[in-house]
């Protein structure tokens, strides 16, 4: 595994999707770095290993039949594909769960990516937020 720069702690990647900026047509967009965030941005160093996190949504993702996926290494690992109902306010579970087996490793430097598909979306605003080693 490479060594990422840095200290051995916990680090955190921020990641932000908003309709009003992104628009929603179906394809793949690569998220946003939060204002004000870490100075990395959207990065994930290569060799990272994702233990954790969640989506905090802050506007209600619309639809009418399409999904959306979070992406850091493989499609669907951190929120596999779900429909807008699921897209509602406040914060939501990632699919890394702090054990070996949920967690998501890089094998170069990655963005988080979100990808729509089946329909566009008309609405929506969330900040990804995933914790790595």
């Amino acid at each position: 595994m490479p060594v990422i720069e840095g200290t051995t702690r916990l680090k955190t990647v921020q990641a932000e999707y908003d309709f009003t900026v992104d628009a929603g047509a179906v394809g793949t967009i690569t998220l946003r770095s939060v204002p004000g965030g870490d100075t990395q941005g959207n990065t994930l160093p290569a060799g990272s290993v994702i233990t954790g996190g969640y989506v905090d949504v802050e506007v209600a993702a619309l639809s009418a039949t399409g999904t959306i996926a979070l992406t850091a290494e493989g499609a669907g690992d951190i929120v596999a594909a779900v429909g807008q109902a699921s897209w509602t306010t406040g914060r939501k579970a990632v699919i890394p769960a702090g054990t070996g087996t949920t967690s998501v490793k890089t094998t170069v430097v990655r963005s988080v990516t979100m990808t729509i598909a089946t329909a566009v979306f008309t609405a929506g605003k969330f900040r990804v937020v995933l914790f790595y080693k």
